[in-house]
């Protein structure tokens, strides 16, 4: 993933804090092309919103369609979509994780993006299913989701003791009653959902490591930190002692 010294400069195509999945994908897309014998793959974007991978993914010349249940995402995804001349390449449609294979024909794709999904759906098992049963013999799945112990370490920094030793115990991951996000997972948590699916894991990366926990004034004011917190990102991400901390988890799986 990482690039050794002296090769490509580091440049990431997101913001530092979807640097790392950014890098993971983009390699992925490339090997799943180079099997496939093709330039361009079917992409599914399951949870897609607004098009944050999406249009990205089309500027690389990919088709990507994209399920989500809002219609203005859909609608803001179709004008970004326009404003990067991506148009003829992105897709919308109205739906979601559990009646995915209802709008999206099984076996249709090369690359399954579920990113941000699982934390809340109703069946986190099933929304893995129906997106593994979307992909292509040969197919790849990248699976975003909410790290609980990262969220453990950082309501403990915040002063919160007591919220983060709720967060540990919780079976979902939350922190208390007023927590937004509806559950969090931990790496073996999300690599036997993808097992269960039939897949096979490739691999998993902590996301966000450091950047949630740096004071932005550290990066936006010293020369150089940006590059620097990026590239520290993107070496921790592949060392599984870091997984435990992250704020995401990413897991890269195929299918066969």
């Amino acid at each position: 993933m990482s690039r050794p010294g002296g090769a490509e400069p580091l440049r990431p195509r997101a913001a530092l804090r979807t640097a790392v999945v950014w890098e993971v994908l983009r390699d992925a897309l490339d090997r799943q092309a180079k099997a496939a014998g093709r330039d361009v793959l079917d992409v599914l974007d399951t949870g897609g919103g607004t098009g944050n991978f999406a249009v990205p993914v089309a500027s690389l010349g990919h088709r990507v369609t994209v399920v989500d249940p809002s219609p203005d995402a859909l609608f803001a995804l179709e004008r970004r979509a326009a404003e990067a001349g991506v148009t003829e390449r992105v897709r919308g449609v109205q739906g979601d994780a559990h009646g995915l294979l209802d709008v999206v024909p099984a076996g249709s794709h090369d690359v399954v993006l579920c990113h941000g999904v699982l934390e809340y759906v109703d069946d986190p098992a099933e929304g893995v299913r129906n997106a593994a049963g979307t992909l292509r013999a040969a197919g790849a799945l990248s699976l975003l989701a909410a790290g609980r112990h990262g969220a453990v370490l950082a309501r403990a920094l915040a002063g919160h003791f007591g919220e983060a030793r709720h967060t540990l115990d919780d079976p979902d991951g939350r922190w208390g009653e007023g927590d937004p996000m509806p559950r969090r997972f931990t790496a073996d948590e999300l690599t036997a959902l993808v097992a269960d699916a039939g897949l096979r894991v490739g691999s998993v990366h902590g996301v966000r490591v450091f950047a949630d926990l740096v004071p932005g004034v550290l990066v936006d004011t010293e020369p150089g930190a940006m590059d620097a917190l990026l590239r520290l990102e993107l070496a921790a991400a592949e060392q599984p002692a870091f997984h435990a901390v992250a704020t995401q988890l990413h897991v890269l799986a195929e299918r066969g």
